[in-house]
């Protein structure tokens, strides 16, 4: 009987060893989970998470971002002469886009582009979104070697070779510009010294 008892005090504390390792490894993965979800998240002025990296245009498309995307796209008028034009050129270029959702100029100006690009026909394959904070970067470092200085930033490059780009507004207009640079006309940007 007395062997019964040692041998249940054994089984007891082997039990008592694993359920509280058990508990361990899952306080842990708690407390993982909750120091995920406690970091800070980057908000703009209007308390509106600021997206960084790669997106997607549905993104910008829905709320918060569709406030300011529907109306951007609405309001600008496009030069569809200037379009017609660009078109062919247009659709074997690679665009990058760099823009922040904080920033009324991004705001204003990607918009307009989407609607210019879809006016165009052109794949939206070719085109990359990448959203940056207020200090012009992104938590992968998808900036790095682009020189962003100001957003938005759109990249007209073809074969690999950067055409031209226009940094925080047209010169002329979204579709005149494009057109230059696609072009190879001259072409310098608000920022180009």
């Amino acid at each position: 009987m007395k062997s019964n008892h040692q041998l249940l005090v054994v089984l007891i504390t082997i039990l008592c060893t694993i359920t509280a390792c058990k508990k361990k490894e899952a306080t842990e993965i708690v407390s993982e989970e909750i120091e995920e979800i406690t970091q800070e998240v980057l908000v703009d002025e209007n308390g509106d998470p600021i997206l960084l990296g790669i997106q997607k245009r549905v993104t910008l498309e829905k709320d918060p971002y569709a406030r300011w995307f529907t109306v951007g796209y609405k309001e600008h008028t496009l030069d569809t002469v200037t379009i017609n034009t660009i078109k062919e050129d247009l659709g074997r270029t690679k665009i990058t886009v760099y823009m922040g959702t904080w920033c009324e100029d991004s705001q204003r100006e990607v918009p307009a582009l989407y609607k210019i690009l879809d006016l165009a026909s052109y794949k939206p394959a070719y085109l990359q979104l990448i959203t940056v904070s207020e200090d012009k970067d992104t938590p992968q470092g998808l900036e790095k070697g682009r020189n962003i200085t100001n957003v938005p930033t759109i990249i007209i490059e073809k074969k690999g070779q950067e055409l031209g780009r226009i940094v925080e507004y047209p010169i002329e207009s979204l579709e005149k510009d494009l057109a230059k640079i696609l072009s190879g006309e001259e072409y310098k940007h608000a920022y180009a010294e």
